[in-house]
């Protein structure tokens, strides 16, 4: 009789997936790289390629899985029982930020605009976004706060603060600092999105300042040297700049309840907040405050898409890197023909987003553009809507072909599923995506319906384009209930038409064919992997992630 005993193969690993090795995360994303030139990026390429090669290396990886370990923690006061309202983060969370500065996706596309610089920064954001999704929150918003605070006289205060691409997380008043960050204070306990709502209010302090009184449900990157907040002034809501120092002996009351507990990334903090006292400078004119965070919103909701181009791209790419390691039942996963058929839908997925993105961030680039400006209107809460969904959905499937390991925080599938939702709910929801997507058609007037209608034209040969196209058409005419009851529909309709054009103009023939066919040829199937992709599988596994 055999005697039982250990042996030291007894749990030898020999079928589990290595983590993704060193790369570059331009290089091989042939869709980012074929937008890039398209949309006007090309002299951008040198710096996206060394920044490729550096947010592709494992041990930046494994700093973010580290990060996201570790939740950041308040200290509301110092030892000797001081009010001091500070956040402490993992040292590594400085680290990200630096790369994000050193990038200058903070807001060297407004302060040093040039050609492509939009779309330069799309690309930065699609990268850093596949590594490490929480330091993009105070980007984000630093970014988009640039041009409104530029039209402010006291800009030139704070100009050579947020031109600077080094990264400075001391806290201390802005004038002592190298560079700064911007964040938001905008919703509140009983309104969230409904933003008029807000009874938080302002009184005038003199000298151009006032005193703001009420609290903020949600206050994102509470250690941000500025915040800009919404607060009634009189009968309606004004925008105000509020600092986190007044001079270098005095911090403003603005006294932080305590942090969110929330699903996503835990790199980063979000905050409740009161105000005792609290001072700010009006931003934009009185009363204006909401149409004012409506610009602002524009810029934001462009980085939710990227955001979520960025979290499909690398969950695409974990996913085929996963299937390609791993066995079952006699063959390895990216050999069995269903498991290809998901993929490929999947990569199909990714592309068509990372295009989008790309041609809105050209939009961006041309503000002197009437056209331009008017696509970038209606097709930025469009996109935001449709990306953001799909790649919730996404990043589920792509953690379902990692199996039981993709549902363990070890690895890196957990992360990327509890971030997926953030940007469909963060600058406001699906339905209030819809809605504005209806309000800018309704602004666009008869522009909306010739573009639409010529992108059908220019693509004649393709019946369901013109299906497409002309119920699009149908729900722009209906009545106002009528519309609001078909807002998502029309917001599906808008963006995979545009897609499906991008894609026929630019993309390789498998790519468009297999985008039409599975998306607008079919009836747009919401299950990845259902509308059978044929021949294209293997030329769209190959171009997503090289082998």
């Amino acid at each position: 009789m055999a005697v039982l005993r250990q042996s030291s193969d007894t749990h030898q690993a020999d079928n589990q997936v290595p983590d993704l090795p060193d790369c570059n995360l331009f290089l091989t994303d042939a869709a980012l790289m074929d937008g890039v030139r398209r949309e006007g990026g090309q002299q951008h390429e040198p710096g996206l390629e060394a920044w490729g090669r550096r947010l592709g290396q494992a041990d930046l990886a494994r700093l973010a899985a580290d990060i996201n370990r570790a939740a950041p923690v308040l200290r509301a006061f110092d030892r000797t029982g001081h009010r001091i309202d500070v956040v402490d983060f993992h040292p590594g969370w400085s680290d990200f930020l630096s790369l994000a500065f050193a990038q200058g996706m903070h807001g060297s596309a407004w302060i040093a605009p040039e050609s492509g610089a939009h779309v330069a920064r799309a690309a930065h954001y699609l990268m850093h976004g596949q590594v490490e999704a929480g330091s993009l929150c105070p980007i984000t918003m630093t970014s988009a706060a640039i041009p409104l605070l530029a039209r402010e006289s006291w800009f030139a205060e704070l100009q050579p603060r947020l031109a600077s691409r080094q990264y400075d997380a001391r806290d201390m008043p802005v004038a002592d600092k190298q560079s700064m960050m911007v964040g938001m204070g905008m919703t509140e306990k009983q309104g969230g999105s409904d933003l008029r709502s807000n009874i938080s209010w302002a009184e005038s302090a003199g000298d151009g300042w006032f005193r703001l009184t009420g609290h903020k449900w949600f206050f994102s990157s509470p250690m941000s040297d500025a915040h800009l907040m919404l607060a009634r002034e009189g009968d309606a809501h004004s925008c105000f700049y509020v600092p986190r120092w007044l001079n270098r002996d005095t911090r403003n009351g603005i006294h932080i309840q305590r942090l969110k507990d929330k699903l996503g990334n835990r790199s980063n903090a979000s905050a409740e907040v009161e105000f005792a006292g609290v001072l700010g400078r009006r931003v934009g004119e009185p009363g204006r405050g909401i149409a004012t965070l409506v610009e602002m919103a524009s810029y934001t909701r462009m980085d939710c898409v990227l955001g979520s181009a960025a979290l499909l791209r690398q969950g695409v790419v974990q996913a085929i890197h996963h299937a390609r390691h791993r066995q079952a039942f006699g063959r390895r996963l990216i050999d069995q023909p269903l498991m290809r058929q998901v993929l490929a839908d999947l990569a199909l997925e990714s592309e068509a987003a990372t295009t989008l993105a790309l041609r809105l961030a050209r939009a961006f680039d041309h503000p002197e553009s009437p056209s331009e400006q008017a696509l970038r209107r209606i097709l930025t809460p469009a996109a935001k809507f449709w990306v953001c969904k799909r790649a919730l959905e996404a990043v589920a499937e792509c953690m379902e072909v990692w199996g039981g390991n993709g549902y363990i925080e070890d690895g890196p599938m957990a992360r990327l599923y509890r971030e997926a939702p953030v940007n469909s709910i963060w600058e406001g929801s699906g339905n209030v995506m819809c809605l504005d997507v209806l309000r800018a058609a309704r602004q666009a007037g008869e522009l909306a319906t010739q573009e639409i209608d010529a992108l059908a034209q220019v693509h004649a040969d393709e019946p369901a384009l013109r299906a497409t196209s002309d119920r699009l058409l149908q729900g722009l005419r209906l009545d106002a209930d009528a519309q609001q009851a078909h807002a998502r529909q029309i917001a599906q309709d808008l963006v995979l038409l545009v897609q499906a054009d991008l894609l026929l103009r630019h993309a390789p023939g498998c790519v468009s064919r297999a985008f039409v066919d599975s998306r607008l040829a079919s009836g747009g199937g919401r299950v990845y992997g259902a509308q059978a992709l044929d021949l294209a599988s293997d030329a769209l596994l190959r171009r997503a992630w090289p082998d």
